[in-house]
């Protein structure tokens, strides 16, 4: 399928999903409350397990923040027991919740999000006795802790945050973004009943404020990996942050025949969570190729 088509499908499929699932009543406050069926299986599975403690090997335990219609378990059934097995504590949250809306999460209003993973943060720290978490996120997770990061005081209580395809300049969704004026409603539909949406688009007002003054903060590593097939992040490239402490990665560098796309990055490409475990442990980091899959 051409490249365009599969952004206008995926466009399609945000637009229609929207509308399917959002109750004619639904604010465009989060929820505030985390999803208790969705963290129960997570601990099943052997993550968010409140009761593990982070070793000496792995000292810090590390938060999954999943990308938008994901939910705290379905976009880590690959990587979060990835981690688990390599010895991390491993946790994740829901958020951006909107009323009467379940499993599909990361619709609310990006800051709000972003106090929500504050919270969550806090609540993983006091658990397990650690001074500091690493985050790694996908898509709207990638780029949503940056706001926490910068302006809610999350730098003093984060080591490294790890993107993955993330939206950290917006999107176009290759140039689609662009004909919402075209279309009378559907930009307010998406903007009113889907801020979490909204706000991703590029040159929107909250990509503009996380971006202003700089893309990092001090204190904090930044890991941003990307995939040049990318159909929901357009350009890919825009997911790469400047400034100090910053690694941008583009996954086929690593491994040309990865052919992962924005969602298969993120959920099952084995060549991706070895290089998110590199950025975890950078002091025992080992080549990522594309025999990593059996790594």
């Amino acid at each position: 399928m051409l490249p365009w088509k599969h952004a206008l499908r995926t466009f399609s499929v945000l637009l229609l999903t929207a509308a399917a699932t959002l109750a004619p009543t639904a604010s465009a406050q989060a929820a505030p409350t985390q999803a208790a069926p969705t963290q129960a299986a997570a601990v099943s599975r052997g993550w968010n397990d409140f009761s593990c403690k982070p070793s000496a090997a792995h000292p810090r335990p590390v938060v999954l923040v999943h990308g938008t219609f994901g939910n705290s378990v379905d976009n880590w059934l690959g990587l979060a027991p990835y981690l688990v097995n390599r010895g991390y504590c491993v946790f994740s949250l829901d958020y951006g919740q909107l009323p009467n809306v379940p499993f599909f999460h990361g619709l609310g209003p990006i800051d709000k999000s972003a106090e929500q993973l504050d919270a969550y943060v806090d609540k993983v720290l006091a658990a397990t006795g650690a001074p500091e978490a690493d985050l790694v996120g996908h898509s709207q997770g990638g780029m949503m802790p940056r706001y926490y990061l910068k302006f809610l005081g999350g730098a003093e209580k984060v080591n490294a945050l790890v993107g993955i395809a993330p939206d950290n300049h917006g999107t176009t969704l290759l140039g689609l973004t662009k004909l919402l004026p075209y279309f009378p409603g559907v930009e307010d539909f998406v903007t009113d009943n889907t801020p979490g949406l909204a706000d991703q688009i590029a040159g929107s007002p909250f990509i503009t404020k996380l971006n202003e003054g700089g893309d990092t903060v001090p204190g904090v590593t930044y890991t941003v990996i990307t995939t040049k097939y990318d159909e929901v992040v357009t350009p890919y490239r825009s997911g790469f942050l400047d400034g100090p402490n910053v690694t941008n990665v583009v996954i086929q560098d690593k491994c040309a025949l990865d052919l992962s796309e924005h969602v298969a990055i993120g959920t099952v490409d084995r060549v991706t969570f070895h290089e998110v475990t590199n950025a975890l442990d950078p002091a025992h980091a080992t080549p990522t190729t594309c025999a990593s899959v059996v790594g």
